[in-house]
């Protein structure tokens, strides 16, 4: 495994990065572990000054980490500097709020001296993250913001082709001043990953990425009595109900499945629209979606990226036609896209159904499965049948009826109007094979803590 920046938009090679030694691994363990020892003595105030300070040199400087995200992996530069904004969003969430979701917790207990224990939050210690490309600065940042305040140290294992993203996150911290060790990014070879969580120093493992990496790293994890949390694919249902405005629908939906590509985990994959408007919905589905511009993602005009990868967009065309070939109707849409660079032409899927092998598949690009159903409860139905159950959305102008339908689709997030949606302060994770385990506000910060219970008994009281 190489890591390497190979600009997406020319498939030309930019730099190439040595992977990290046995030596330089346990190295790099022994300092995040010295870190962890004084910094989780540190005050609350002190780590949330760290991230206040690396957020405002994200701002600062958001030009410059937009554009090194466009080179490594592609996003078109307005989604690039969006994503530099999250990240800011996210480190300051926790910069103003991370003490207060830490506070030692009193429950009231009938046997106690006092009629109460204390449940203090404490941490665990060396975490490592492994993290996918397709957010290459969110998706450390919402692991590692809420961990550093918890007082955990990080090491990270960043996808092969972000190297020089993942690389930036030793200086920006080194600078926001977290001390020598408490985070690091290792070119970590897949052969010493298990090595990693084996070590005793290393307390978790959390996971953004494939099944077939959440398989892996789990059993390492599981292997090792290692906590672990994991955030995988995919296939996000848009229910279109009868009374739709479909309009803004349509836009959603065009936005919801093309955004970053479509190399999202929750973006828009499945459109299943009820018969009374199905024709209605492909029809104007068609026309946005052949409306979006393709071409260099450093052109503000540009609304449609290449893939992450020439390797992406060939395992995204294998799928097409495997899909093809198992019964599916298959459209392309728009002007032709740029023949170098790794570009996928946007395409819909009809006629697919549960007999297609690719049918439970997950489409990582600008494919998009419209499948149209009889009603209310088959949209319901349809949207359930998958092994995935990461976000979701329905849309309707009946609101009561739209949150009555969202608590029956089986996911972590359902949104009513809106494509699922990452923001700073909505906690993030998913169930079946879309993973355990969440990230985001409070319920993130407490997936790496101890809670201890600490109860203070009169040695006089009774037995």
């Amino acid at each position: 495994m190489a890591y390497q920046t190979i600009n997406p938009y020319t498939n030309e090679v930019v730099a190439t990065f040595p992977d990290a030694t046995v030596q330089e691994v346990d190295e790099a363990i022994t300092a995040a572990h010295q870190a962890f020892l004084s910094w989780r003595e540190t005050p609350y105030s002190t780590r949330m000054a760290v991230l206040a300070k690396a957020a405002k040199l994200l701002r600062a400087d958001k030009r410059r980490y937009a554009e090194l995200l466009t080179l490594e992996m592609g996003k078109v530069i307005a989604e690039a500097e969006a994503e530099v904004d999250l990240s800011a969003d996210i480190l300051e969430y926790y910069a103003e709020r991370g003490g207060a979701l830490l506070e030692t917790e009193k429950v009231p207990v009938a046997y106690a001296a006092e009629g109460e224990v204390e449940i203090v939050n404490e941490p665990l210690g060396v975490l490592l993250t492994v993290e996918p490309w397709n957010f290459p600065y969110y998706q450390v940042v919402r692991v590692a913001a809420p961990q550093l305040v918890a007082g955990n140290t990080i090491l990270l294992k960043h996808a092969s082709n972000v190297p020089q993203s993942a690389a930036m996150f030793d200086d920006l911290f080194a600078r926001a001043g977290l001390p020598a060790g408490g985070f690091k990014n290792l070119f970590l070879p897949h052969n010493l990953t298990e090595h990693v969580i084996a070590d005793p120093r290393v307390r978790g493992v959390a996971l953004t990425g494939s099944e077939e990496a959440g398989s892996i790293i789990a059993a390492y994890a599981a292997k090792a009595v290692k906590k672990s949390t994991l955030e995988l694919g995919g296939s996000d249902a848009f229910v279109v109900l009868e009374d739709a405005d479909m309009e803004k629908t349509v836009e959603w939906a065009v936005f919801g499945r093309h955004w970053n590509a479509g190399q999202v985990c929750v973006s828009a994959k499945r459109m299943i629209v009820v018969d009374a408007v199905f024709d209605e919905f492909l029809e104007k589905y068609r026309a946005g979606v052949a409306a979006l511009k393709a071409g260099d993602p450093m052109d503000p005009t540009t609304a449609l990226a290449p893939l992450s990868s020439q390797a992406a967009a060939d395992k995204l065309a294998g799928q097409v036609k495997d899909a093809i070939a198992g019964g599916a109707k298959a459209e392309t849409l728009g002007a032709p896209v740029p023949s170098t660079g790794a570009f996928y032409q946007p395409t819909i899927l009809t006629e697919m159904d549960s007999k297609n092998p690719c049918y439970y598949q997950e489409f990582f690009g600008p494919v998009s499965i419209v499948i149209r159903v009889k009603d209310e409860a088959e949209a319901i139905a349809v949207a359930n049948d998958s092994p995935f159950g990461l976000g979701g959305s329905v849309f309707t102008k009946d609101t009561v009826n739209g949150e009555k339908v969202a608590r029956k689709i089986d996911t972590g997030m359902v949104y009513v109007n809106h494509p699922t949606m990452v923001k700073a302060d909505i906690p993030f994770g998913g169930v079946k094979h879309s993973g355990y385990g969440h990230e985001l506000t409070n319920l993130g910060i407490q997936e790496f803590v101890n809670k201890k219970v600490i109860d203070v008994v009169d040695i006089n009281a009774a037995f």
